[in-house]
């Protein structure tokens, strides 16, 4: 089963930049004109960011070309008034319509470097620390790469703000983050004394695995109210953000909502973990399976980063969290 595990999240887990663009420099002949019209145009200042990486990435203007690797950097670049030349390969629909006719160069698990370099970009948003490898292979095509990662809604906020500098839209990206800021004071507020019990579950038939607090599906349910019953479980070797599921520790527990998130049909996921837990009896005894408290995440939302779309996923969970009161 652990192998199962492995070769199912190598395929599917999943949660997640290039070089600038200079102008020749002009000889030092006087300058009249249409010329002069030219010369005396504002130019792009440089860019100078420390990604999450800890790496410090600068570029001589402001990054025009841009590839995004995941959905969550490619929400943000749009939300920030951007826009890319390249995308992350999906067959499924796209919450960011502007980006539909965008050329799909692969995913942060596999790069397609041949459809990267067709689209010549200065930046390419990549994942820390999955991508740190393609980082050479991102240069020999006269890119740069900032690397970013979000396991956590502070994080997101990092990214905004990150991604922000690098466009120099650093007012928008405030304003971003404060709509999530508000949205985390709303959450705080609204909270109920008694935090509803919950089970956050990610994989599909054969392959399920508890999501830990240190994963961003399980930092959002602690933000929205949740109690994560997971939160101590050990955590996988290979993917530290969740844990084998515990039928003992779950029982135990008796949670009172069970959250699937997965890549798959909605009802096909559901039917397919229900048939699991019937293979034994004592789940049957779980307060959200007699309650039918058994609910499966949108994927655009908790399968990948959501990004400034955070704040519609901290909304459904907490309309699900009071539902299980």
């Amino acid at each position: 089963m652990k192998y199962k595990w492995v070769a199912f999240m190598a395929l599917s887990l999943s949660v997640i930049i290039g070089c600038g663009q200079t102008a020749t420099p002009d000889s030092a002949r006087p300058v009249t004109g249409a010329n002069a019209a030219s010369e005396t145009a504002p130019k792009s200042a440089a860019v100078s960011v420390q990604d999450f990486a800890g790496r410090t990435v600068s570029f001589q203007a402001v990054p025009q070309q841009i590839v995004a690797l995941s959905s969550g950097e490619m929400d943000i670049v749009y939300a920030l008034g951007g826009q890319l030349v390249g995308r992350p390969t999906t067959s499924a629909p796209l919450a960011v319509k502007e980006a539909e006719k965008v050329q799909q160069i692969g995913t942060t698990h596999g790069i397609d470097l041949e459809k990267i370099a067709l689209v010549s970009p200065d930046l390419v948003l990549g994942n820390h620390p999955m991508n740190t490898k393609d980082i050479p292979s991102i240069e020999s095509i006269g890119a740069k790469m900032v690397l970013t990662s979000a396991n956590s809604v502070e994080d997101i906020k990092k990214q905004i703000a990150l991604i922000g500098q690098l466009l120099q839209k650093d007012d928008k990206a405030r304003e971003l983050i404060g709509s999530i800021d508000k949205k985390l004071t709303e959450l705080q507020h609204n909270r109920a004394a008694e935090k509803p019990r919950v089970l956050l579950v990610y994989g599909a038939p054969g392959t399920y695995m508890a999501a830990l607090n240190n994963s961003l599906s399980g930092d959002m349910l602690v933000m929205a109210g949740g109690e994560n019953i997971a939160a101590d479980y050990p955590k996988l070797e290979n993917y530290p953000q969740y844990a084998q599921l515990n039928t003992e520790k779950i029982i135990q527990s008796d949670p009172q909502l069970i959250l699937l998130m997965s890549h798959g049909n909605p009802e096909t996921v559901k039917e397919g973990f229900v048939k699991e837990m019937q293979q034994n009896a004592a789940w049957t005894s779980l307060d959200a399976v007699k309650q039918n408290r058994i609910e499966v995440l949108p994927s655009d939302l908790f399968g990948t980063n959501p990004g400034t779309r955070v704040i519609e996923a901290l909304d459904l969970l907490q309309k699900l969290l009071q539902s299980a009161k």
